[in-house]
C-alpha cells in the first residue's frame, strides 16, 4: 500500500511518446506499480513495446501523431494522467532553427487536448535543465540555478543553443496553457541522460565546455528519471518545475571520462577541459526535487 501523501485519482495513465528510452521505460515502470497504460507511438516502426504488450493486458498502445489532435484525444480517453515527452520527428531528427517551433506546436497540441479531455488530473511534462541555465548573466550570478529560472531567448537564438532554445520555449508554451486552461500541470527538468547509446552528436551538448566551466553540467540516469516522474506524478503536494540530475560533472576526472565516452578515438581532452583542471564549484541545485523524493517507495506495487 502507498503511504498516504501519496495520490491515485486512476489506475490509467498516458504515456507520450513510448517510443524512446524514457518513454519505454516509464511505461514499463508503471506497469509494474499497477497502472494501466495508454502508450503513444507516432509509427509503427517505432514500437518496442510488442513484447510487453502481448504479457500485459493492461498495456495499450495507441499510434498518435502530437500534430493529430483527435489522434491525441483517442489516446488520453479514460486517463486520469499523462507523462508528456517530445520525440522529434523521423523526418527532422536533429535540432536546428526551425524545431523550436515543431516541438512548440507539439506541446500546444498535447496541453490543449488534456484541457479538453475530463478525466485527466495531472500533467507530467519533460522539459530540460537546459531551459533554465542560458542566461547572459549566469556567470555574474551569485545564487545558485533552480527551477524559478528560465534560459534567455535571446541569448539561445544567438549562440545557435537550438536544442536549448526549443525546450524552453516549449515548456513557457505548456505553462501559459495550463495555467489559462486551470490544468494541474508540473514539469520535470532533466539534465542529459545518460546511456550506452550516448553521443557527441546528442544536441544536448551544445556548449558543453561553457555548462562544465560554470558548474551547470548536470546528469540524470535513466531509473533515477523515470522514478522522478512517477514520485512527482504521485505525491498531490508536487507543483511547478523540478531540476531532475544525480550527478553534476565538474572534477576533471568526470570531464575526461565523459569526453572518453564520446569521443572513444580522440587522444586528449579538449582545449576547454584541459587548460585547467580544478573542481569547478557547483552552482545548480536540485534541493526540491531531492526532498520530495525522501518517502518516495520504488518497489513495484503488490496487487
Amino acid at each position: 500500500m502507498a503511504p498516504a501523501a501519496f495520490h491515485y485519482p486512476s489506475n490509467t495513465v498516458c504515456v507520450m511518446d513510448a517510443s524512446g528510452k524514457l518513454g519505454s521505460s516509464l511505461v514499463k515502470k508503471l506497469l509494474q506499480r499497477g497502472y494501466t497504460v495508454h502508450a503513444t507511438v507516432q509509427n509503427h516502426g517505432d514500437l518496442q513495446l510488442s513484447d510487453v504488450a502481448c504479457e500485459n493486458k493492461k498495456l495499450k498502445i495507441f499510434y498518435a501523431d502530437p500534430f493529430d489532435y483527435k489522434s491525441i484525444i483517442d489516446a488520453m480517453r479514460g486517463c486520469s494522467g499523462l507523462f508528456y515527452t517530445f520525440e522529434p520527428p523521423k523526418d527532422q531528427p536533429h535540432y536546428d532553427e526551425f524545431m523550436a517551433e515543431v516541438e512548440v506546436r507539439a506541446a500546444h497540441n498535447v496541453l490543449e487536448a488534456c484541457a479538453q479531455t475530463e478525466t485527466i488530473d495531472k500533467v507530467v511534462f519533460t522539459s530540460s535543465a537546459t531551459s533554465i541555465i542560458w542566461t547572459d548573466d549566469r556567470k555574474s550570478t551569485e545564487a545558485d540555478f533552480d527551477e524559478r529560472d528560465w534560459s534567455d531567448i535571446n541569448f539561445c537564438r544567438k549562440f545557435k543553443l537550438w536544442y536549448a532554445l526549443s525546450k524552453t520555449l516549449a515548456e513557457k508554451t505548456a505553462w501559459a496553457l495550463a495555467m489559462d486552461r486551470d490544468m494541474n500541470m508540473v514539469s520535470v527538468n532533466a539534465g542529459l541522460l545518460m546511456g550506452p547509446d550516448l553521443s557527441i552528436k546528442n544536441p544536448y551538448l551544445k556548449g558543453a565546455a561553457e555548462m562544465y566551466e560554470d558548474g551547470v553540467f548536470v546528469t540524470v540516469d535513466l531509473d533515477f528519471l523515470v522514478d522522478a516522474h512517477i514520485c512527482i506524478f504521485e505525491d498531490i503536494s508536487s507543483y511547478g518545475r523540478y531540476l531532475c540530475f544525480n550527478h553534476v560533472v565538474n572534477r576533471p576526472e568526470d570531464a575526461v571520462k565523459l569526453a572518453s565516452m564520446l569521443t572513444p578515438a580522440a587522444n586528449s581532452l579538449p582545449k576547454s577541459l584541459d587548460n585547467d583542471m580544478k573542481i569547478m564549484q557547483q552552482r545548480i541545485s536540485n534541493k526540491k526535487l531531492n526532498k520530495l523524493m525522501v518517502d518516495f517507495d520504488r518497489r513495484p506495487q503488490v496487487d
